[in-house]
């Protein structure tokens, strides 16, 4: 049974109606997410207009918690690619961060934009983030891209004339536990806002990585789904550059639709061998998400074949944009996207994450867990539960303690 095809009845007997679908609708919502940025564009350019022609320099922090954090991670190394100049600083920190140590994160000197990603708008730290930044920040913006219109974050920031307010199209507010949906509309978003002057060159690109999505839906599930049904203990995602953060996030896919019984890790390609790799063994998958940068990828290349020659050690996967024979030599999977003329990894994260949402999926099933509620105990929540804001003050006394 392939779920991401089959009926809401079938979905429905293994606890995944949700995640299943929202895995499989990704393409469809790129096109109504590009739709959107295409709809706001001349709102997204004078909102920036009216900040830059007023600051000599900006920061721009990316930030959200868990997977919605992950999506900065992302995108971070592309926008620093694309940001050639000292005018702009772009950051990926995340809302947890900021909340617990809002004085190692947040100046008071440096005009900020803050960038928040966030599914539900309902998270304690998000809108602690952005209060943390008005309080402390002197000239503070903020762009939110949220799944749910009436998530207090969107509620309590949509008529600000300092903040911008995106809707995610209403399906991507994931209702399964662990985000997909909400990841990569989130992620593109954040793309097509980077490039917003030029996105309508972007349209035929943007419908490239539909197709790719579709074809993976339709042809590689039967496959991922045997991959999981197979014995392992543990799995490791590897990736340079932009695919860091999508390893981290895929990682947590696993982790979270797997109660936690599956451990996982990530890494960079080249940061692999300096300790983690001590992980390997016979019960151990590794993913290797292959850049199509032609320098990087002699780095992806050269661990996925190190891995490969290990006499102790589990499937080796790997997922590139194109047919490779040396590395499909050195893997036990070889997955390809069919999009040989992308030349950025920002573009690839995107059908890519689809067989690691797969895998994490069918995975949860096959450990008799259901991925759409993989926690009923609790213990972890679609909406973080437990966390309690505390008052900051600027000032502190000697020993951290608040004045």
């Amino acid at each position: 049974m392939e779920l991401l095809k089959s009926s809401e009845i079938e979905r429905m007997n293994v606890g995944a109606s949700h995640t299943a679908k929202e895995i499989a609708q990704q393409p469809r919502l790129w096109n109504e997410t590009k739709e959107i940025l295409l709809i706001n564009r001349d709102r997204i350019l004078s909102f920036l207009k009216n900040i830059e022609k007023k600051h000599e320099q900006l920061r721009i922090i990316l930030t959200g918690a868990g997977t919605s954090a992950f999506v900065g991670d992302t995108i971070l190394p592309h926008l620093k690619g694309i940001v050639n100049n000292k005018k702009i600083i772009v950051e990926s920190i995340a809302t947890t961060n900021i909340v617990s140590n809002p004085h190692s994160f947040l100046d008071k000197n440096f005009p900020t934009i803050m960038i928040s990603f966030a599914r539900s708008g309902n998270s304690p730290e998000s809108l602690a983030a952005i209060q943390l930044g008005e309080q402390i920040v002197e000239d503070f913006y903020g762009i939110i891209f949220t799944c749910n219109e009436n998530g207090l974050l969107a509620v309590k920031k949509k008529s600000d004339e300092k903040h911008l307010v995106i809707f995610m199209p209403e399906e991507a507010n994931d209702q399964g536990f662990a985000m997909t949906s909400s990841f990569t509309t989130m992620l593109l978003s954040i793309l097509l806002l980077s490039h917003v002057k030029q996105i309508h060159t972007w349209e035929e690109t943007l419908d490239n990585l539909i197709q790719a999505g579709h074809t993976i839906i339709r042809e590689s599930e039967k496959s991922v789904r045997e991959l999981a049904a197979s014995t392992f203990s543990k799995v490791v995602y590897l990736g340079s550059g932009v695919f860091e953060g999508l390893a981290r996030e895929s990682s947590l896919k696993l982790l979270e639709l797997t109660g936690g019984t599956i451990p996982s890790t990530f890494d960079t390609s080249l940061g692999f061998r300096h300790g983690p790799k001590s992980i390997l063994d016979k019960d151990t998958i590794v993913f290797v998400f292959l850049s199509c940068h032609s320098y990087t990828r002699q780095y992806d290349l050269d661990i996925l074949e190190e891995i490969y020659r290990e006499t102790d050690r589990g499937k080796v996967v790997a997922i590139s944009s194109f047919k490779d024979e040396a590395a499909e030599k050195h893997s036990d999977l070889f997955y390809h996207v069919n999009l040989p003329t992308i030349n950025e990894d920002i573009l690839l994260a995107f059908p890519f994450i689809l067989y690691a949402q797969t895998f994490a999926m069918y995975k949860s099933i096959n450990l008799g867990f259901s991925p759409d509620n993989p926690s009923p105990s609790g213990v972890v929540n679609r909406v973080v539960k437990g966390v309690k804001i505390y008052p900051y003050s600027n000032e502190l006394k000697n020993g951290g303690e608040l004045s």
